[in-house]
This record gives C-alpha cells, sequence and structure tokens, in this order.
C-alpha cells in the first residue's frame, strides 16, 4: 500500500541527543537506543471516517520521534497498518448503503491527504489487512500448530462448505507475561476486552479474554481463502504483530498509538508477537499518546464530536497553525479543543513567520539546542515551542539586530525538528 510523499527536511548542524520516552507498562522514563536502526511500529486507522484531531494529536507525536531520532543520525524503520477489514468498517457500510471497499479506498485517500497538509512523516511501511490476508493466515496455523491458539464450533449458517474448521482463538493462558504491560485486575481487562470487539462470554472459548485470530465466513461478510483454517478473515490484534515481525524482525523499539489501544489492542498484539517470534521482550518502549476531548467528552466517532482536520482547513485555518495547536500539547496529555485554539495557533504562526523574515536576530543555536533537548526529553513539545517564542519574542523587539543568518537557522530548526514550515 502506498503511503504519502515526504517533506523536505532540512540540514541542521550538530546532531541531536538520546531520545527518552514515557513507557507505559514501567510508568518511567526509558532510553531508547543509540545505534543501530530505530525500529518503530505507530497503529494505523481503521478507515471509516475522516482524520479528526484525536488521530491528528498521535500521528504528529510519532512524527516528532522520527525527526529527533533521524536528528540524532539514526536510521528509521517505521512500520504503520491500515485496518482496512474489520467489523466497525463493515458496520458503517451497512448503514450507509455504501460499498464497504470504496468507504476504505476514500478514507484512506483522505487520511494521506490530511498527514501531507500537516508534513507528517511517512512510514517507511505502510501496509494493510487486505493485501496481508496469506501471511496473517499463514501466522494463525502455525500458532494453532504451536498449541498457542485452538479452535471453536461455530453458529449454525457460519463457515460456508467447511463449517467443521471452527473459528480460531488465541489461548492466553500460553502466554505467562499477557497481562504485564496493562497491569489491569481481570475484571477490567474483560470489561475493555468487551467494549472494544471483543467477545468475552463466547460459547466454547477456553478463558474468556481469548481473542479471534481467525473469523470463519458469515454470510454477507466479505471472506478470503486462509488455507487450512477455511474462508475468513483475520482478527484484529493479530494483524499488527504479524506486521512487527515481517517488517520489523519482530523487534519493536517503540510500539507507539494512543492511549485507548493500551487494553487490548496493545497488551494482546504483544502477546501474540511473543509467540511469533519466542521472544519474552519484543518490544522495548510501550508508548502512548494522549486522548483528545470536544465539548466535554473524548472526540470519537461513536459520539459524533469529531473536529476533522480536513475540515479545519477548507474553512481557511493553515494547515501549519492545525500543527502547533497540536504541538501546544503535551502528546501524553488529555485536553480539550476549543474553537479559541485555532485563532491562538494562527497569532503564533504569524509571529513566528514575521520574525524568521528579519535579516538577523539573537543567536540561533541556543534555540537548536533547546528545542533538541525538549524532544528528547519525552518529545517535550510545549518546551520546544516556548524556546522558539522566547527567540521570536526577543528578534521581534531587537527589529533585525544582531546575528546574521540567525532567524533562517531559527527557520530550519523548526521546519527540521517540529516539522512547521515557516
Amino acid at each position: 500500500m502506498r503511503s504519502w510523499p515526504a517533506p523536505d527536511v532540512p540540514q541542521l548542524p550538530g546532531t541531536g541527543g538520546v531520545v527518552h520516552l514515557f513507557d507505559t507498562a514501567t510508568e518511567s522514563l526509558l532510553a531508547t537506543r543509540t545505534d543501530g536502526p530505530a525500529h518503530l511500529y505507530v497503529c494505523g486507522i481503521t478507515p471509516y471516517d475522516a482524520t479528526h484531531l484525536g488521530h491528528a494529536n498521535t500521528y504528529l507525536a510519532y512524527d516528532l520521534l522520527v525527526r529527533a531520532w533521524r536528528d540524532a543520525g539514526r536510521e528509521v524503520r517505521y512500520v504503520q497498518n491500515v485496518t482496512d477489514i474489520d467489523d466497525p468498517l463493515l458496520e458503517r457500510a451497512c448503514a450507509t448503503g455504501t460499498d464497504w471497499e470504496r468507504i476504505a479506498a476514500d478514507q484512506i485517500d483522505l487520511f494521506r491527504s490530511d498527514m501531507e497538509t500537516l508534513r507528517v512523516l511517512p512510514p517507511t511501511t505502510y501496509v494493510g489487512v487486505v493485501e496481508s490476508v496469506g501471511p496473517i493466515a499463514a501466522a494463525v496455523e502455525h500458532m494453532l500448530d504451536q498449541g498457542s491458539a485452538y479452535r471453536v464450533a461455530l453458529p449454525e449458517g457460519a463457515g460456508g462448505a467447511a463449517p467443521d474448521l471452527g473459528d480460531v482463538y488465541a489461548d492466553v493462558s500460553a502466554d505467562p507475561l499477557f497481562g504485564t504491560a496493562a497491569r489491569l485486575e481481570t475484571g477490567e481487562m474483560e470489561r475493555l476486552f468487551a467494549e472494544n470487539g471483543g467477545d468475552p462470554d463466547r460459547e466454547g472459548k477456553r478463558q474468556p479474554l481469548d481473542p479471534l485470530l481467525w473469523r470463519r465466513s458469515r454470510d454477507g461478510e466479505p471472506d478470503w481463502d486462509g488455507g487450512g483454517l477455511g474462508h475468513g478473515r483475520p482478527g484484529w490484534h493479530l494483524e499488527c504483530a504479524c506486521f512487527a515481525h515481517a517488517y520489523l524482525d519482530g523487534d519493536v523499539e517503540v510500539q507507539g498509538g494512543g492511549r485507548d489501544l493500551v487494553f487490548p489492542h496493545h497488551e494482546m498484539s504483544e502477546s501474540h508477537l511473543r509467540m511469533l517470534t519466542d521472544t519474552a521482550t519484543p518490544v522495548l518502549v510501550h508508548n502512548h499518546a494522549g486522548l483528545v476531548a470536544y465539548d466535554g467528552e473524548k472526540m470519537s466517532k461513536s459520539r459524533g464530536n469529531l473536529v476533522f482536520v480536513s475540515r479545519l482547513v477548507a474553512d481557511g485555518t493553515d494547515a501549519m497553525a492545525v500543527r502547533l495547536l497540536l504541538l501546544a500539547h503535551h502528546y501524553r496529555t488529555d485536553w480539550e479543543y476549543r474553537d479559541t485554539d485555532v485563532t491562538a495557533a494562527t497569532q503564533r504562526l504569524e509571529r513566528w513567520r514575521q520574525a524568521v523574515c528579519l535579516p538577523s536576530g539573537p543567536a540561533a543555536e541556543p534555540v537548536l539546542d533547546r528545542v533538541r533537548q525538549a524532544l528528547a526529553d519525552d518529545l517535550d513539545a510545549p518546551a520546544a515551542l516556548a524556546a522558539v517564542d522566547a527567540w521570536v519574542d526577543a528578534a521581534s523587539a531587537d527589529q533585525g539586530s544582531g546575528v546574521d543568518g540567525a532567524p533562517e537557522l531559527v527557520r530550519r530548526t523548526v521546519d527540521a525538528l517540529l516539522g512547521v514550515a515557516l
């Protein structure tokens, strides 16, 4: 699957430092590695609605990480998936009377456009489930052979010509480390599992928390040839494990996504990855972005309180103001969007643009150092913005006196590290 064009990234003098990130599993800052390719896996969209600010908040966070890693001299292998077949997509297709493939294609195109507009660096590998059904089915068969998965009898009428094959579920009891990343009580895990596409009460399962790996054919649903599994489609959590295994060699330096993915999705994906790689700790840092609210509630499709990136831009907001609006909040914090945020971000953008057009200004190297330090400290974008604000205030007060060329280095710093084109 194609991603989107990469924006130009200016070169900067020197190099950035080691990036430290908050690890959800240990609730502590962990240093990422200092050499070798950086491995990043970020869970992508289920394409049944457009990119809202909650999505953008997450993908901008990991865009900062990629920029900081590259500035530190590291090659980055970044994998992002697209869940282009799943229950929510089929439900949207049924509700609107629209073909599910058409919805997926349109929304993926819009997501690509939004990411390009926001100058988000594209992943190295952008991969969908539909194009990867064969390898995912092979992973399920491997888990069956291994004994970490099992079959569950189908309801009457399911399974087409081979109903005896059954659905396939992972056996979480085969993984002694299951639950150690999320660190939740069993009852809480079961509640979250049920609220996020799970089926703890499915008859025939060994444990309530066992997740679906392969769903056999049902009337009216798309399916694919799964070989010895029979026709069907993959479960949600397995896809990310398979992609991390295939494209990152099962070695995930940072697993990223919104905080609502901590459980069940990330916990179960990592568990599957352990089974596929026979590695106890395939993920170094479990990292999660905060949630964005609007009108007093978390921004979500089910509530309909969405603020779309494309709508803000279509209504005349500069895309770089949208980016600054998001960067004004630390990626790990939960925050609520207000309409006045656009005005404040637009004003900040205009001040910055005026300042970098000056022929000279205060020395820029301290700004570059402070921005680098801020990003190395858990991607502290607000601190980075404050460093640029301070320089802009001083440059505006001096009206161009100071170091020749300093505004140009500040412009390149803001572009390369914060992704904001001035």
